[in-house]
């Protein structure tokens, strides 16, 4: 593997530095993005049976905070649950801004490494060949900076497509799981706006 590297030069290293990079955040993604912890199933069953048993208390608000996402936004909502409709459905709406802002965490950097790897393994690339025309000499080429040169275009190159497609797909798929997540609590946060005020207005 080193030789590999040695073999590559120099710009090899920028690379592997991304490729460290793209799988620390693919492993803190996939641990981060699981339905489990985001939209955790029965929690909506859960919430609305405490407010009918006991109504809001501090407590309770507390531990929904704790829980998950989906708690932070039930508990936005259960503050306001003696207002209106409305100011219910805004509060409950600024905590899943905010929420989304944390779901979407890190998939920038992680998009801009997939986007950039191509660039840096063109720049590798670009460097092997100012290594080979480096060797051609009024005399002839040099045969040992020739194929020192060719090492560098071709496998920095080819580093560069092997962080770059993975770290794409992990983005795609990251990005689309968040935006499912987004839509799943924004539809159990609305039901729960009605469960709530359908009992109210009973």
């Amino acid at each position: 593997m080193f030789a590999i590297l040695e073999a590559a030069g120099w710009p090899i290293w920028f690379l592997l530095l991304a490729s460290i990079i793209a799988v620390a955040l693919i492993i803190e993604r996939s641990m981060s993005l699981r339905r489990v912890k985001i939209v955790p199933n029965g929690l909506l069953d859960t919430v609305v049976a405490g407010y009918r048993a006991q109504g809001v208390t501090p407590e309770i608000l507390k531990n929904l905070e704790a829980h998950s996402p989906l708690g932070r936004v039930f508990a936005a909502g259960l503050r306001n649950v003696g207002a209106t409709r409305e100011i219910m459905k805004e509060s409950i709406e600024e905590a899943g801004r905010a929420v989304t802002h944390d779901l979407e965490r890190f998939l920038t950097t992680l998009g801009t490494i997939a986007s950039i790897s191509p660039l840096m393994g063109l720049f590798g690339t670009v460097v092997g060949m100012i290594e080979i025309f480096g060797s051609q000499g009024p005399s002839g080429g040099n045969p040992q900076q020739l194929a020192h040169g060719i090492s560098i275009a071709l496998y920095n190159t080819g580093f560069g497509l092997m962080i770059a497609i993975p770290s794409m797909i992990a983005y795609r798929h990251f990005r689309a799981l968040a935006d499912s997540f987004v839509v799943d609590m924004e539809q159990q946060a609305l039901r729960l706006v009605e469960l709530v005020h359908g009992q109210r207005d009973n």
